[in-house]
């Protein structure tokens, strides 16, 4: 058995992760966690958590100037927009994604609450673009193992971890096997 042919019975939909097999050679997925928001027959699409970006959510949109925290690229599908990921209750509109962590909402209220400061940088992340996949892709990618499922996810992984050691820790959280590829160089040449 080649010992990067894996399954796991974690079922595909929103609240789960996506984690980048060791060594997947596309440059935007290298060593990312995707937090899922939508799987469905139409599609799919999520964010990556732990590719932070050199911009300021303060300098992306003039709505969002007392918010001190950086945008992340969320993918490479319209890296024209933002949206954003929390742990807010009584946003209207949000989508709650898993139990506690939402997905989008009413913006007028977050620019409020934000205005407000009753949110704190560990509350919510924003992203510059998104991941997406067309109807049958992501169930093609997963079948040539290229991601990794996991729902071994919570708030705490999503919002305070660093994003250098994000990869790492949620194969960590997988445990057994999954543990053993966190440990992997980026280039086994530098092993």
């Amino acid at each position: 058995m080649d010992f990067f042919k894996y399954k796991t019975k974690v079922k595909l939909g929103p609240g789960k992760l996506l984690v980048s097999e060791p060594f997947l050679p596309d440059p935007n997925f290298e060593r990312t966690i995707i937090l899922m928001c939508e799987h469905n027959d139409d599609g799919s699409f999520g964010f990556v958590l732990n590719k932070p970006s050199l911009a300021k959510v303060a300098d992306v949109l003039d709505e969002l100037n007392k918010f001190d925290g950086i945008a992340f690229v969320g993918g490479p599908v319209q890296q024209d927009t933002l949206q954003f990921v929390h742990r807010i209750k009584g946003i209207e509109n949000s989508v709650e994604i898993m139990d506690g962590i939402f997905w989008g909402g009413n913006f007028e209220k977050l620019c409020l609450m934000i205005e407000t400061k009753q949110i704190s940088v560990d509350d919510i992340k924003f992203f510059l673009g998104y991941s997406g996949w067309t109807a049958g892709q992501l169930n093609d990618e997963l079948k040539e193992n290229t991601w990794i499922v996991s729902d071994q996810v919570d708030a705490e992984l999503i919002f305070e971890t660093d994003p250098e050691t994000m990869w790492q820790k949620a194969l960590k959280l997988m445990g057994g096997r999954f543990s053993i590829y966190s440990n992997y160089p980026v280039d086994p040449r530098m092993n």
